[in-house]
């Protein structure tokens, strides 16, 4: 048996171990499923093969597996390897330990929950669902504006106004930035900030204001020092494709869904603590009593393209 193998075979095998040694069914459990293997007289699919590939992080569960390749041929040895010491596991009895009976029905549990929310997530994010969400943000994304400015960063108010002064006696801004700018990111680029959406950089875009391209405005007090701006360019934001924001909506929607689910479920159960209050460790960060609750999961923002 393969060593990097053993310990997932062990803490597997008494979960195998509570559906006995029953005769396998003939009939393929998935559509076009193919059988690979019969040990002891129970069949082995490949999507048994499969499902332990994906459960070991080998590939993902949209990938496809090759029953001709070296992998699937791996994987299935392992399963089959499992199978033997599940069985010889029932023979020794220890299916019948109350440690080990425990341990099944929490196995138990997670497969039937990770199965009720797959079955609740695959309803909830939907190709319909998901245009939906991505076409509100769009229209968020197209009312916001992006900016392209460059900055001056000075340690106090003071040395802020006398750079001022400077700029508006005809100094340049990009020579100015370099010699005086605290910000070692952007200081040798003459203060290049890039474009950046006005949901990015709140307190630069609410200092632009209306400002008009060429205008410089401020100084003005961040945590980085005392900020001089030169807009150099304002337009709308340009927002992402679909295909682009699908993965961040798709992590939304499930997570609103389970959340929802989670909530529905608690509100209609009888939860009752038999531990009294939790004690917090020594030196952990306490929370105010008058700490305002959780705020609810907000939609993701269609950021632009930079």
């Amino acid at each position: 048996m393969r060593f990097r193998t053993l310990g997932l075979v062990v803490l597997t095998v008494l979960t195998l171990a509570a559906c006995g040694r029953q005769q396998a069914v003939e009939k393929p459990p998935e559509a076009g499923d193919t059988a690979v293997a019969r040990v002891d007289g129970d069949i082995v699919w490949a999507s048994d093969v499969k499902r332990e590939a994906v459960a070991q992080k080998i590939i993902e569960k949209d990938d496809p597996l090759d029953i001709q390749s070296s992998l699937f041929r791996q994987t299935l040895d392992e399963v089959i390897d499992r199978k033997l010491l599940a069985g010889e596991a029932v023979k020794r009895g220890l299916d019948k330990e109350v440690a080990t009976q425990r341990q099944l029905a929490a196995g138990r549990d997670r497969v039937l929950a990770d199965a009720l929310v797959d079955s609740a997530v695959q309803k909830a994010v939907s190709e319909n669902a998901i245009q939906q969400l991505y076409q509100e943000q769009l229209k968020l994304a197209r009312e916001s504006d992006e900016f392209r400015a460059r900055q001056i960063v000075l340690p106090n108010q003071a040395d802020a106004e006398a750079a001022k002064k400077l700029l508006q006696a005809g100094g340049s801004f990009e020579a100015l930035a370099m010699e005086r700018s605290t910000d070692a990111a952007t200081r040798f680029n003459g203060g290049d900030l890039g474009y950046f959406a006005s949901d990015v950089m709140p307190d630069y875009s609410a200092a632009l204001g209306a400002a008009k391209p060429g205008a410089v405005v401020g100084p003005f007090q961040t945590e980085a020092g005392w900020v001089l701006l030169k807009l150099e360019d304002r337009r709308k934001e340009t927002p992402l494709t679909l295909e682009a924001a699908r993965p961040q909506i798709v992590r939304f929607l499930t997570y609103a869904q389970v959340r929802s689910l989670l909530e529905k479920l608690r509100g209609g159960a009888k939860i009752e603590p038999l531990t009294g209050a939790g004690q917090d460790l020594p030196g952990a960060p306490q929370e105010p009593a008058s700490a305002p609750p959780a705020a609810p999961a907000t939609p993701p923002a269609v950021p632009g393209k930079k």
